[in-house]
């Protein structure tokens, strides 16, 4: 059997342990809401990661629904040359769901609907997994499957009944194969579920699937977490070591047959040097799936870090004329959207190859009976090197005065004012990991900003006189374009870990990554149609 990299573990590392807002709160709370219409807008990027927790406590519960609200969609009929004045919330998902008993591990997450449309065409799997080893039980039960994506539920329990949800640590152990043991489907990631979990496992599968899928893992060890050991008076992680190795086959042969797959060859190079190429369309009962592969010319390339592809994104809309459907997705847009699940493959970047990328829309948003579907670019994101710095002196800070800016920064559009400061311990369980500032004080800068660009994905850092660097943190989150299509974020912080007061009252601050919201674009592609959908037969 093929052995576990390396590589494969740290590539689910970033995929799962993310920290993000609760989606079983938010869940609950969108059901609540049915009708009501929030516009929301999220993107995920780790080169400098935001305080979403502290960000979330400062917005009301209005607010905080508005992340989850993205599997509501709008629908209005577009009308390029106007704004819609109010778009109407509306699900699109035209052929209503089966009123059938979903299961206790899906029944409140965003997979209950998933179920509803797969279990009526024999497309939930139940493997009937269950392991009990001193009494730490693993259960594996109702895989939902179709052309283009797996989804398996892990319920994880300890001796005590407690469930086991982010501390398994060998997830990077579970395999989807041929009966030869060859890979045939990629981690993908859903975002709807904002969490770290890691008892709901999304793959994606690759263009050739066998008739036969085999699912495999080979998991040992179990992290429990931190604990305060009062002899040494210090924190230390537990581990369990215990056996929950598994195997299972899939069927693929209904799956397969009830998807419509289309070929594409349409491919656009923006002025600044970024090729997309769309290979692909696969439609299934549970969604559409565009297949795309970004590429970067040497002069763009020679702009962006290595890791560049953990980061870019593509902004784009869809417009569907016979069911009057505009889509806009990614980005911090009005009405814009999460694509229902993402998948971006890195596999073939380590030898200067593309990165490849699929977005598939949810029935909730884009129905997967419409035709004459028309995809509209209207930009992209890409972290890039581009240093600019300002000076910053803390005594300037004006006391008589609430909002006197006593530092600026500006820089590619956009602009940053600080006009106050304040002192706060380092929280090691709330602050970026990687950095090696556990202890002691952190400055907090705070301020406003006025951003052209997508500013999630920006990397800062300090400098005082010495010239020793000190990591910083962007604690906001900016509301929707203004009338300029500027991103404003009036309660933004900046907060430098380790600078306390005995570091002095002046430093250098300077960004040295920008995330460049790149609209210089000008593409359309009509998406390929069909002449019937098979599990509508």
């Amino acid at each position: 059997m093929k052995p576990i990299s390396r590589d494969e573990d740290r590539l689910w590392e970033e995929h799962l342990y993310r920290e993000e807002p609760d989606s079983d709160f938010t869940l609950k709370v969108m059901q609540k809401l049915d009708g009501v219409s929030i516009e929301s807008g999220e993107e995920e990027h780790s080169f400098v990661k935001k305080s979403i927790r502290a960000h979330w406590l400062r917005r009301t519960g209005i607010a905080a629904a508005a992340v989850v609200i993205l599997a509501g969609g709008a629908c209005f009929a577009f009308d390029r040359t106007a704004e819609p004045a109010q778009p109407l919330v509306n699900a699109v998902d035209r052929l209503p769901l089966p009123n059938i008993p979903v299961p206790e591990a899906l029944k409140y997450s965003y997979f209950a609907d998933d179920y509803k449309r797969l279990k009526p065409l024999g497309l939930v799997v139940n493997p009937n997994i269950y392991i009990n080893d001193q009494g730490y039980t693993l259960k594996i039960e109702d895989v939902l499957v179709d052309r283009s994506h797996m989804v398996m539920t892990m319920q994880q329990t300890t001796p005590d009944g407690l469930g086991l949800s982010r501390l398994l640590s060998e997830l990077g152990r579970i395999h989807v194969t041929d009966e030869e043991g060859r890979q045939v489907a990629t981690l993908a990631r859903d975002t709807r579920t904002k969490d770290p979990l890691t008892e709901r496992l999304l793959f994606q599968f690759h263009d050739e699937i066998p008739d036969q899928v085999i699912v495999r893992g080979e998991l040992r060890n179990l992290n429990m977490g931190s604990y305060y050991n009062y002899e040494k008076k210090s924190y230390e992680n537990r581990d369990v070591t215990v056996d929950w190795s598994f195997q299972f086959k899939i069927d693929m042969t209904q799956a397969k047959s009830l998807a419509v797959e289309n070929s594409m060859d349409n491919t656009y190079t923006t002025p600044e040097g970024l090729k997309l190429d769309m290979t692909q369309l696969v439609r299934t009962p549970n969604g559409t799936r565009l297949d795309l592969n970004v590429s970067l010319d040497d002069e763009l390339r020679a702009k962006v870090d290595e890791d560049w592809a953990n980061y870019m994104s593509i902004i784009y809309h869809l417009e569907i004329p016979e069911t009057n459907e505009y889509r806009i997705f990614n980005g911090i847009r009005p009405d814009s959207r999460q694509a229902k699940f993402r998948l971006q493959d890195l596999s073939e970047l380590k030898n200067g190859g593309r990165l490849k990328l699929s977005e598939t829309w949810d029935p909730a948003l884009v129905t997967v009976d419409a035709k004459n579907i028309r995809f509209v670019l209207d930009g992209y994101t890409l972290p890039v090197k581009e240093e600019k710095s300002v000076e910053v002196d803390l005594e300037k800070r004006r006391k008589d005065k609430n909002f006197y800016a006593f530092a600026q920064f500006e820089q590619l559009g956009d602009e940053i004012l600080f006009y106050d400061f304040e002192y706060e311990p380092v929280m090691e369980s709330y602050d970026p990991p990687k950095i090696d500032v556990k202890k002691g004080y952190s400055l907090v800068l705070k301020g406003s900003g006025t951003f052209l660009n997508a500013f999630m994905g920006d990397r800062w850092v300090a400098l005082d006189a010495s010239g020793k660097e000190y990591p910083v943190e962007v604690i906001g989150y900016p509301d929707q374009p203004n009338n300029n299509g500027e991103y404003v974020e009036d309660d933004l912080q900046l907060k430098i870990r380790g600078f306390d007061e005995e570091k002095g009252t002046k430093f250098t601050l300077k960004r040295e990554v920008v995330d460049r919201e790149y609209r210089d674009v000008n593409w359309e592609v009509d998406l390929p149609s069909y002449s019937s959908l098979p599990w509508l037969k």
